[in-house]
């Protein structure tokens, strides 16, 4: 009973996964592109004090501006939006296939095997190298280093 409630379970989280709801509204839900894409005609063009155009043109220039932006990403996307989209499903698949089967475990290959050369590093410094630096601290207890300031 145990064993068909967990693989239910499993069938059921898999499932989730797959058919997650997408927010047709809130397209950013981590922000992502808050402070780097984020940009209005403001961002780009100012006039500083002193320095206006005509009214007209200002308003002309804002509206082409917005109108522009918002076609030409709407038609870049229809065109590539499904290519890349691909493109980068694929490229961080196999990211993620080199970090599972092959990264993890060349590292944890790397731990185990570097813990066995440790503690035969370990026993030779304290083998060797402990004794000489602890005869040469005694050695050089015994220096006195005085300073003193002639006018």
């Amino acid at each position: 009973m145990m064993a068909e409630e967990h693989t239910d379970l499993e069938a059921q989280i898999v499932k989730d996964i797959h058919c997650k709801e997408i927010d047709l509204v809130n397209r950013d839900p981590k922000n992502i592109n808050e402070d780097i894409v984020k940009v209005d005609f403001e961002d780009v063009i100012a006039e500083p004090v002193g320095t206006y155009s005509f009214d007209g043109v200002w308003k002309v220039s804002y509206t082409t501006f917005t109108v522009s932006k918002y076609w030409c990403y709407r038609l870049l996307s229809t065109l590539l939006g499904v290519p890349l989209a691909l493109l980068w499903g694929f490229l961080f698949a196999c990211i993620s296939f080199c970090h599972i089967w092959a990264v993890v475990p060349c590292i944890k290959s790397y731990l185990i095997e570097i813990q066995c050369i440790s503690h035969i590093y370990s026993l030779c410094i304290r083998t060797f190298c402990n004794p000489l630096f602890a005869a040469l601290g005694q050695m050089c207890s015994s220096i006195k280093v005085m300073l003193r300031k002639e006018v």
